[in-house]
């Protein structure tokens, strides 16, 4: 499949990723945005995650008839339907062979959804009026996720997305390995400085601004959401 990714750690991680969701830990994913009962780590970053969907689906146009929607790293597809059910004609798509078919078994009938699986940057995908992509850059470092929005922003005027902010405890659970326990561990998780990410966003983006910028902490999940508008 053809791509225009940005030659970054963006393409080592992706299969380090696609191997981790698809192999290492697919059902601990599948259990984690489920009623299933969790460890009490990961019900903090169950309860986070579901605060985080509903801010990004906050800072949308409440009326979404005829808009479309990009969900980057849909995962199991919570907010991808959210969304559809908002009137989106929504693309979803995840790296993830199992996630996605978790997501199109779990999605209602009748909404206008998109399931795939590959490079959300393909660009067989088409423009977006709005780009959401949660939780799916907190690998990279500050420069790739730059890289990554640019390309986004030349297919959509809207872009939100989340990293993973550095905070003084973040950033020494990352040194120490205990974002998570072992078994549970993905790739590393990257902290990055808010004031940089402005920065550098600012100088590769000029036509564009901050229009959101928020974080949610709860338990074991920290992550900062962020809005990028044209103009």
């Amino acid at each position: 499949m053809a791509s225009t990714a940005p030659a970054t750690r963006y393409d080592t991680y992706r299969g380090r990723l696609e191997t981790y969701f698809d192999r290492t830990a697919r059902q601990n994913w599948v259990d984690l945005t489920s009623d299933a009962k969790v460890s009490g780590i990961r019900a903090t970053v169950r309860a986070g995650r579901d605060r985080m969907r509903a801010m990004l689906l906050d800072w949308l146009p409440y009326d979404l008839a005829g808009k479309r929607i990009l969900d980057a790293g849909c995962g199991t597809g919570a907010l991808a339907v959210a969304a559809a059910q908002l009137g989106a004609h929504v693309t979803a798509i995840d790296i993830s062979t199992g996630l996605v078919d978790v997501a199109r078994d779990r999605a209602p009938t009748g909404l206008n959804i998109d399931w795939r699986v590959g490079d959300m940057f393909d660009p067989a995908l088409g423009d977006f009026d709005h780009v959401v992509a949660m939780d799916s850059l907190i690998h990279y470092e500050a420069d790739d996720i730059v890289a990554v929005i640019a390309g986004f922003a030349a297919r959509a005027p809207n872009i939100a997305f989340t990293f993973a902010p550095r905070t003084p405890l973040l950033a020494a659970m990352h040194a120490t390995g205990k974002l998570f326990p072992k078994s549970d561990r993905a790739p590393a998780i990257v902290p990055v400085a808010e004031a940089k990410l402005k920065s550098l966003l600012a100088a590769r983006l000029p036509g564009y601004g901050v229009a959101e910028s928020e974080r949610i902490v709860s338990g074991f999940y920290t992550s900062h959401a962020m809005m990028v508008t044209r103009g």
